[in-house]
């Protein structure tokens, strides 16, 4: 190996691959000649050549076309699989179309052989570098651009809109997957109003983080949606949730928590499912309280033994029911290591004063985040459903 610079830091990281110990020279004394910051190495076949790129890292490759085990562009496909550096092919005098052909084959660029001086060999070099740069920095571009349509895919899958056609109910939500340019998390939500005037509302949460989780709750979401809008209800319907989360889950530890609402303006009743889920929390002009509420066996845990009984409340004339996961309260309250907990947060809810409930909902979530200060990390789906039943009906 022949070493052209002190600072290793900046030198470029050359392996010649030529079977031809006269070619060889002159491709070591073109470099020699530039200004080029280099190591080199050198290798006589194809095979050497895999070796030494798994080996270590290899800024360039200088590849003659004609080697004992591979020739033409079967040289350039055996080194490019092995490697992310850029490949220059060195072609002959008489090859006029083989570094054109080297080049559709995934070369960055070619030589030939007898026409190259210090400059040509030097610029080639620091070409075909920052080319291949540019084009791992455009594949790993595009890579994002491809994870973020996911997202957004997954995205609208686990917040779609809501079906409302009454203006007596209005519905807020909010979600924050708990890391950071992470893949959404399994916390799903859906509100649909069925003809009878009901207005059915899910929320959940699949165990676990990362596209399993997430595309789970997609698939509960879409099938709670179609199996309410098919009539199904209660018990029943859950009971088919989870014979669709058993069937769909990536594997047999995961399980989903969920809580079904069911808002009924004509009767003035709100009635809940807890399905391993905690209770919502119910705001009146009295103020926020947790609804007691009977509690059922998260979905996936006991398979076809689960029951899930309901609770039924008289609906208040005007009023909020907030649903949540528990994202919301597993983070810190102070800088103790105490819990929010439930009871933190109807603090927190009792020092918001504005009427917006979108608004209500961002303070109380910026609140509840500025208390954890990023110590507890976990996805966040909340709900808010607000009514007013004496208000005048859509189109009255």
């Amino acid at each position: 190996m022949t070493d052209q610079a002190p600072d290793r830091a900046e030198q470029y990281r050359i392996l010649l691959v030529e079977d031809d110990d006269g070619d060889a020279l002159l491709v070591e004394e073109l470099l020699l000649d530039t200004d080029l910051p280099y190591t080199l190495a050198r290798c006589r076949t194809a095979a050497d050549a895999r070796t030494a790129l798994a080996a270590g890292p290899v800024d360039c490759v200088l590849l003659d076309l004609h080697l004992p085990d591979a020739s033409g562009v079967e040289t350039v496909q055996a080194v490019q699989t092995e490697t992310q550096a850029a490949i220059i092919v060195l072609t002959g005098l008489a090859e006029p179309r083989a570094g054109v052909e080297a080049l559709a084959a995934g070369a960055q660029d070619y030589l030939v052989k007898g026409k190259v001086e210090p400059d040509l060999m030097q610029r080639a070099v620091r070409y075909a570098v920052q080319r291949k740069q540019a084009e791992r920095a455009n594949a790993a571009l595009q890579i994002g651009r491809l994870r973020a349509e996911e997202n957004a895919r997954l995205e609208r899958g686990l917040l779609p809109q809501p079906l409302l056609t009454s203006s007596a109910v209005t519905v807020s939500s909010r979600y924050y997957p708990g890391r950071a340019q992470a893949l959404l998390g399994g916390d799903f939500l859906d509100v649909v109003q069925t003809d009878d005037g009901q207005v059915h509302a899910v929320i959940g949460d699949v165990s676990g983080h990362g596209p399993d989780a997430a595309a789970l709750g997609v698939c509960l979401r879409i099938a709670w949606r179609a199996l309410t809008l098919g009539g199904h209800r209660d018990q029943h319907l859950l009971h088919l949730l989870e014979q669709i989360h058993i069937a769909e889950r990536a594997g047999n530890d995961l399980f989903a928590t969920c809580t079904l609402i069911t808002l009924d303006p004509d009767a003035a009743t709100l009635t809940l499912h807890l399905a391993g889920h905690h209770e919502p929390l119910l705001v009146t002009a009295d103020g926020a309280r947790e609804v007691n509420a009977a509690h059922g066996v998260a979905l996936g845990i006991v398979p076809g033994l689960g029951k899930w009984p309901p609770t039924t409340l008289a609906l208040p004339a005007r009023g909020a029911l907030i649903a949540y996961t528990d994202g919301l309260i597993e983070g810190f309250a102070d800088t103790t290591d105490a819990r929010l907990g439930v009871n933190g947060l109807l603090r927190i809810i009792d020092t918001i004063r504005t009427p917006d409930p979108g608004a209500h909902l961002d303070q109380l979530i910026a609140s509840t985040r500025t208390l954890n200060a990023d110590r507890h990390t976990d996805d966040l789906a909340i709900l808010r459903l607000d009514w007013n039943t004496a208000a005048p009906a859509a189109g009255a």
